[in-house]
Order: structure tokens, then sequence, then C-alpha cells
């Protein structure tokens, strides 16, 4: 069995990135908010305060390591266990991606810290970005991303606005709705007014797909989001799927598998679609994790999911 990567896990097929090798510069849950949704589960450090949260020369030793072995993807992505703007350095990884390799960049922020002017000097680094934004005052921004001290929706808009006018890339923002929270058209016009003012290029609608941080946290029906992404105009579509078409099936190393499921807890339904392989031979991986004790399996409601053991 090869060597589990620390902080790169993947590449795993994406509809919009192709297949998108994460890294990872965050201990697990740490992050700028506790968002009610969070498909880890509930964050136990929440935070605002930057800091060396991995040594990053050992993240780069890890690059070099994966391309050596003839490693391919096609975008580099920073996402994972928390949010990775928090670390100092993050913006050392697409530098790095710059010298060593023509492999794109993508960064995937909350966007909490961007009124800093020295995260967003490192974020414009990126050649994608993708943003959230989920609320439309600071009441809704409290009750669904239970923020750290200090973090706010005022900042977090005008943090994102700041960035929209200084980055030249390809800018995304992710709407998270939750049904009978912020899912009511009245608000999600609200929303939407907000989301122009950033003028992203691109609206992505999403919902509840694994299990959510909080009990009670529910998905909004295909139909319902459908009629959501129209009123964002021409550049909103709902991504929220498992069904990977166009892809083929991909081969994955249980240590991949481990890592994927170690941020993204998920059914075995969902990991087939995810890598477009057979559901019996994705449930036979992981029974077979799970009877190593490296996983282990909770029912949510009908349906089995699958953790990976702390």
């Amino acid at each position: 069995m090869t060597k589990a990567y620390d902080y790169l896990f993947g590449p795993v097929p994406s509809r919009r990135l192709g297949r998108s090798l994460g890294i990872d510069l965050i201990p697990f849950k740490t992050c700028t908010m506790n968002c009610t949704f969070c498909q880890p589960g509930e964050t136990p450090c929440v935070v605002s305060e930057r800091g060396d949260y991995v040594p990053m020369q050992d993240v780069l030793t890890e690059l070099s390591q994966w391309l050596e072995k003839g490693g391919q993807a096609d975008h580099l992505t920073l996402a994972g266990s928390g949010e990775p703007t928090l670390h100092i350095h993050f913006g050392d990884i697409f530098r790095w991606a710059k010298e060593h390799t023509d492999i794109a960049t993508v960064l995937l922020t909350n966007g909490a810290l961007l009124h800093d002017p020295d995260v967003r000097a490192d974020a414009v680094l990126a050649d994608k970005v993708k943003l959230t934004l989920s609320a439309w005052d600071e009441i809704s921004f409290q009750q669904i991303h239970r923020p750290a001290e200090g973090v706010t929706f005022d900042l977090l808009v005008k943090g994102e606005r700041a960035f929209r006018h200084e980055y030249l890339g390809e800018l995304s923002v992710e709407v998270f709705i939750i049904d009978g929270v912020n899912s009511q058209f009245s608000n999600v016009r609200k929303i939407a007014q907000i989301v122009q003012l950033i003028s992203p290029d691109r609206i992505d609608i999403n919902t509840v797909v694994r299990p959510p941080a909080v009990a009670g946290i529910g998905a909004s029906p295909e139909e319902h989001l459908q009629a959501i992404a129209e009123l964002f105009g021409p550049t909103a579509s709902v991504t929220t799927s498992f069904k990977k078409q166009g892809f083929q099936a991909m081969e994955i190393s249980e240590e991949a598998l481990l890592g994927l499921i170690k941020r993204h807890p998920a059914s075995c339904g969902q990991l087939a679609g995810e890598f477009n392989l057979p559901e019996d031979q994705m449930f036979k991986s992981l029974k077979y994790l799970v009877s190593t004790n490296r996983v282990m399996e909770e029912m949510r409601g009908t349906e089995a999911y699958f953790f990976c053991r702390n």
C-alpha cells in the first residue's frame, strides 16, 4: 500500500474542475465559521487569527513527490478540512504551481478574511476562486454560519467586493440553500442583490447532500433550486449533484479514498458517483476499510454514511 499523503487528497472528478487534486493546509475542522450545513461536522475550533497551521515546506514536498511520481490533475485546489486562507503562507501553493507545473490552481474560500489586504494579495494568484455568500444580513449570517468573533456579514461582503475589483481570474460564488432558512424567494432575492454587487463570472446554487453539522438542516428540492437559480440570472446554475456525467471511471487507492472520506463523509452511492464506479465495487472497498477499523459506518435516516475514524 502506498503511503498516504498528509496534505493532499484525490484527485477527484469534478464537473467544473475535471480531475482536482485537493490540498489541505488547515487542521481538521479549524475554520472562521461553524456552518450549520458543514458536511465534515461541527467546527470545534472557530478562529479568525491566521498562522502557520501546518508546515508549508512539508506541503510543497508532498506536491513535489506527487509530481515526480507522475501525478496528473486538471486543477490543484486549496480546500479540505478548514478555511485555507487562515494559513499565512497559502499563496506559496500558487507560486509553486506557477513555477513547477502547468496545472491551474483553485482557491475555495468562505471569504471571511478577504477584508484583509494581505489575504487578497495572495488570493489573486489563484487561477480560479470560489467564494461563499448564503445570507443577506447579520442575523441570517449568524444563524447559518455561526462565525468566529469579529467576523461579520458587513466585513464579508466588503472583502468579497474588494477582491472582485482586484481579481482578474475566474470568480464564482456559491450560494448554499437550506430549506426553510434561506430558501424563501423573498430572502433569496436579497441574497441575489448582494451577489450582483460582487459581479462573479458564475453562481453555483447548492444544498445539503451529505449529513450536515446540525441535525434538521434540510435540502431544498431540485425544482425549487432551479427556480432559485433563475432569480440570479443566466450565470447561475444548480450544482448539487453526484451524477458525474462524461467522466471515465477512475481508479482510486485505499489511501486516496480515506483522504476524501476524512474531509467529505458520504454514502456508498455518492462515492461511487464521484468516481463513476459500480456501486458494488465501491461497497466492497468501503466494507474492507470498515473491517480494518479505518472507517466507520453510521445510519443517517435511511442511508448509511461512511466517516473516517480519528
